[in-house]
């Protein structure tokens, strides 16, 4: 979640900012756990 708020304060979409979020989360912790459980609902 740091990471998505971190994205999200670079102006990047909602979409756009935990997509990045997770394909770095991937990067660091590959397994589906760690990263999967989270999507967006709304407006990006």
């Amino acid at each position: 979640m740091i990471d998505f708020y971190k994205n999200l304060e670079a102006k990047q979409n909602k979409a756009q900012a935990l997509r990045q979020a997770m394909l770095t989360t991937m990067k660091k912790h590959p397994e589906p756990v760690n990263w999967a459980g989270f999507f967006l609902v709304g407006e990006s």
